[in-house]
């Protein structure tokens, strides 16, 4: 008999960022409830996104308020929930209105927060008044990306109950990557890659620039991803990087790990991300990463002591980098295998138990909990 006891996970959409981990704990014996207002948005279809698999998880979709609030009361009395964020998160506030009022363990996860600028120093005093209001009802809080468990703490969230946490995706069949994409071209260019929406908050623009001291050599530069920049990259690539630049468009989002694991570095310039799961991605096929320290997963590229981390918009420290990873040459077969290795901290099955391991831990013993990727 499964004495385990009832998890639910409250999204606004179904995303593969969370179905993965909630499916590994379907997996371990959980009863898990996946509730969404959606399961994929029009947006996310756009770039990519598809259906997940679910797995033995029970993906239950609530459109409207009076469902959401109805499957928050079905919920038994020692079950345990995992919500999307406390501002911005769509009809998840409503479960969360009965989750605490019904004293139920509530665990909220929260990705970095972009704070720069007057909005940014706006939304600093928004998620104090917002935190103190909520943190002696909460269980703790999944800090999502590098310094997001300082910024909690800092807006008022009690320090003993934050956690670093992670997007645990599946795991890809690397075998059969490593069997698909031989490394032994020594002739080929040294490859690196961009994924992701083509606008301004992405910097591809300063990945360009920060390649032209590269133009000269045997580089390419991949980019898969569309967005309203795409013209003014397309015209800035010809200038900087001729012939160097090749456009993949979107691709399917269970596509990406195979062009990854072609490629020899994926650089990630963002003047801002919650995470950047493409990072995620990317060590899990055992390609280093280069991204900047305003991406939440600049944390994880450190962990993997491959790749470099340089200061957001700083187009020199990029270029640098960039040089750096070249002159290092393509990833041998030995270390791609190592990184994979490594990589799997980053699995769903790897996150599931780090979650299995938070809620059996008691609250004074929670910093004690060791992390996946360290």
């Amino acid at each position: 008999m499964n004495n385990k006891k009832s998890i639910w996970f409250w999204q606004k959409m179904v995303t593969p960022h969370m179905v993965a981990l909630a499916s590994a704990l379907a997996e371990l014996g959980y009863d898990v409830n996946y509730v969404a207002n959606e399961i994929l948005s029009e947006k996310r279809i756009k770039q990519g996104w598809a259906k997940p698999n679910l797995g033995k998880l029970k993906l239950l979709l609530a459109p409207d308020k009076e469902k959401i609030i109805q499957y928050a009361l079905s919920a038994s009395n020692d079950s345990i929930h995992f919500c999307q964020g406390l501002r911005g998160n769509g009809l998840v506030k409503y479960a969360q209105i009965i989750i605490r009022n019904r004293r139920l363990q509530h665990w909220v996860m929260m990705e970095n927060i972009d704070d720069e600028g007057l909005i940014g120093f706006v939304k600093k005093i928004i998620y104090r008044i917002i935190i103190l209001k909520w943190r002696s009802h909460l269980a703790g809080i999944l800090a999502i990306g590098n310094n997001a468990s300082s910024w909690f703490a800092e807006r008022g969230m009690y320090k003993s109950r934050i956690l670093p946490f992670a997007y645990f995706l599946k795991e890809p069949d690397t075998k059969y990557l490593l069997e698909q994409n031989p490394r032994d071209n020594k002739n080929r260019p040294f490859r690196f890659i961009f994924v992701g929406q083509l606008i301004k908050l992405k910097r591809v623009d300063h990945l360009l620039k920060g390649l032209k001291d590269l133009k000269n050599k045997n580089i390419e530069l991949w980019i898969v991803g569309n967005g309203p920049e795409k013209k003014r990259l397309e015209a800035l690539a010809n200038f900087l990087l001729p012939k160097k630049v090749r456009w993949l468009g979107v691709l399917s989002i269970n596509k990406i790990p195979d062009v990854l694991s072609q490629v020899d570095c994926l650089v990630l310039p963002s003047r801002y991300d919650g995470w950047g799961a493409v990072v995620t991605e990317s060590l899990m096929v055992g390609t280093p990463v280069i991204c900047s320290n305003k991406c939440g997963s600049s944390i994880i590229v450190q962990a993997s002591k491959v790749g470099y981390v340089f200061p957001a918009n700083n187009i020199a420290a990029l270029s640098s980098h960039l040089n750096n990873q070249y002159i290092e040459g393509p990833v041998s077969i030995k270390e791609r295998q190592k990184i994979i290795s490594w990589g799997k901290n980053l699995g769903a099955n790897s996150g599931a138990k780090y979650l299995e391991t938070i809620i059996n831990t008691k609250q004074d013993k929670l910093l004690t909990i060791k992390l996946p990727w360290n």
